[in-house]
């Protein structure tokens, strides 16, 4: 029976989805929440950016009736989705400061009346004790909490006005509840369950894949020339350019300006007016590219962005995954950009060090921020590197820059052994720091104290500096050989994969340019790349190299760019070496690859020699 109520219920709100909405179809993942909604269930959502988390708690408010109160963090987004749900002709309205006297009386007596199926309400608003009273007298059926990760410490935007949450909820009468997020890791999910449920909520966890999003990081050289090409080549488009400060985002949106983009800043420190009409603008009109900073963003419901730069590196995965995921929101493609440098890192160290927050909550922060760091220097595609942090497995993306231009690598074998020799030799019990000292021999209590300055890993890797140590570790976690307990004690354990490694089973290759690569190379290595895409005369021998490379890839279950990167193809097509040692002058072919494929490289060279 129940089973067939259940039907009944998806099968009216695939009619209202239709009816209401104009939507022919559930995107994955709707149905299934929108069935234990009205059920009566609670819910817990974790479900990416532009997969339609609103219509969860809309489409159940339009069928069962009575008041769903939404919280919501932005006044601008209570705006664009109240806006949004009159033109579908549901009843809904916000109380706010925005709001006049006169609007918000309005709304109260709506409330009063029974008119209204959804109000969004602030956290700030709904804990003061006229509202409470108002929706206690109220016919109030469900809860909405949206942006959810904000109850939680371990969150990435944590607000403590979302402890309130769980309290209100109870003085409701213990109302339903679906508490949505687009970025919550697991020790978040344990924490917002903990501090808005009574009981267990019903989860539903979609990927975090969003694979219309082209992934892309690259070390800073000038950022605003970088940022300025970028936005430049995709003129007409709309985008957001993310900046770290107040100054930067004017000093980046003057500089678009005078190189003919429609670009527009956004900061908490704008006049009002200037930055409603900015935002008005972004949402209202075509090929408008915002330069913010992160207040700028939050339930940002712009379905055609077509590009996400960060001008400067973000705080923690968590926010990356969550300000790329204002792009492409309509499911076309789109790109993200990445900047980050060695100053970046620091600040964003010291803004952690230099923080309010509990020693708890910055030791968190730290190994996030060092997940962040590692996803930069990732020596494999970058959405497998994001995706397991999240606790998802995928093959290559085929999407991202490493995935398409590939990256130098070395054979950082003998060093990853080091480095899990010395995580198995303590225990799995220790983090980043005492693994390094102990690599490089540094002494100190702590290391007296465990007897590690005793064991047969003490000092083996003094031929690398502590910042070398740091990046492997950094390049091991990306590559999924050993995992962090972040919400823990930031202490590293080996994986299979790892173990793998460890006994001789498999090699382990790290980025060059992460380790060992300079800057003055780089500029060296971009212009050279240039260079050679720009020679179209070898285009049918390239055409060769890379279908040999598909075949050799097929064979050994890889994906293409471990044999060789587009660009070392393209240099070899452009130099056309003849013999082994020429074939050593090529970019990106070390001395194993030689040995594995050089002869087979250099026969289909011969062959278009003729």
């Amino acid at each position: 029976m129940a089973k067939a109520h259940m039907s009944r219920d998806i099968d009216s709100a695939r009619a209202c989805l239709k009816a209401t909405f104009g939507f022919d179809a559930f995107r994955p993942g709707q149905a299934e929440i929108v069935g234990a909604v009205l059920a009566g269930e609670d819910v817990l959502a974790v479900m990416p950016t532009g997969s339609g988390k609103s219509l969860c708690y809309q489409l159940p408010a339009v069928l069962r009736g009575g008041l769903t109160v939404v919280v919501s963090p932005l006044i601008a987004l209570m705006r664009d989705q109240v806006g949004q749900l009159r033109e579908y002709g549901i009843e809904a309205a916000s109380l706010n400061s925005a709001n006049d006297a006169a609007a918000n009386a309005d709304v109260r007596r709506a409330i009063r009346e029974d008119r209204l199926r959804l109000l969004y309400v602030a956290p700030e608003r709904l804990v003061r004790e006229d509202t409470l009273a108002l929706l206690a007298e109220s016919h109030t059926t469900l809860l909405a909490i949206d942006e959810a990760h904000c109850v939680s410490q371990w969150g990435h935007d944590f607000r403590p006005e979302y402890l309130a949450l769980g309290r209100i909820r109870r003085e409701l009468g213990d109302v339903q509840a679906i508490a949505l997020t687009a970025t919550a890791d697991a020790p978040t999910r344990r924490d917002i369950e903990g501090k808005l449920f009574a009981r267990a909520p019903r989860t539903f966890i979609r990927s975090f894949d969003r694979p219309n999003l082209r992934l892309a990081m690259r070390p800073k050289d000038n950022a605003r020339k970088q940022v300025e090409r970028f936005v430049a080549a995709r003129k007409g488009q709309s985008g957001i350019v993310y900046c770290s400060s107040r100054k930067r985002t004017e000093a980046m949106a003057e500089a678009l300006a005078k190189a003919g983009i429609r670009a527009l800043a956004y900061h908490a420190g704008l006049d009002a007016a200037v930055r409603s009409a900015n935002h008005d603008a972004f949402l209202q009109e075509d090929g408008v590219v915002m330069c913010a900073t992160v207040a700028f963003g939050m339930g940002i419901d712009k379905p055609d962005v077509r590009f996400v730069v960060h001008a400067d590196l973000p705080s923690n995965v968590e926010s990356y995954y969550q300000e790329i995921g204002r792009a492409g929101r309509d499911g076309l493609p789109a790109e993200t950009l990445t900047l980050f440098g060695l100053d970046d890192i620091r600040l964003r160290r010291q803004q952690i060090e230099d923080g309010d927050a509990p020693d708890e909550r910055k030791r968190v922060e730290r190994q996030r921020f060092n997940a962040l760091v590692a996803l930069c220097e990732a020596p494999r595609c970058r959405r497998q590197t994001l995706l397991a942090y999240f606790g998802e497995t995928s093959a290559p993306c085929g999407n991202c820059d490493l995935c398409l231009d590939g990256v130098e690598t070395v054979d950082a074998t003998t060093e990853a052994r080091k480095a899990m020799s010395a995580i198995a030799r303590t225990g799995e019990r220790f983090g980043t720091e005492h693994l390094v000292s102990l690599l490089v021999g540094q002494t100190g209590e702590a290391m007296s104290r465990h007897g590690h300055d005793r064991l047969p890993t003490f000092g083996v890797g003094k031929d690398r500096a502590p910042g070398e140590w740091r990046s492997i570790f950094r390049q091991m976690y990306a590559a999924g050989l050993v995992v962090l307990d972040i919400a823990g004690h930031g202490t590293w354990s080996i994986t299979d994969d790892g173990l793998e490694v460890l006994r001789g089973g498999r090699t382990f290759e790290a980025r060059k340019d992460a380790l060992w690569q300079g800057k003055a190379d780089r500029r060296r290595e971009a212009g050279a790349r240039a260079a050679i895409a720009s020679a179209p005369e070898h285009a049918d021998l390239l055409a060769a190299l890379k279908s040999l490379r598909t075949r050799i890839a097929k064979e050994i279950r890889q994906p293409a760019y471990v044999v060789f990167a587009d660009r070392t193809l393209a240099e070899m097509a452009a130099i056309g070496p003849k013999t082994l040692e020429d074939m050593r002058l090529v970019h990106g072919v070390g001395e194993a690859k030689l040995a594995r494929y050089g002869r087979a490289f250099l026969d289909v060279v011969a062959a278009h020699r003729g």
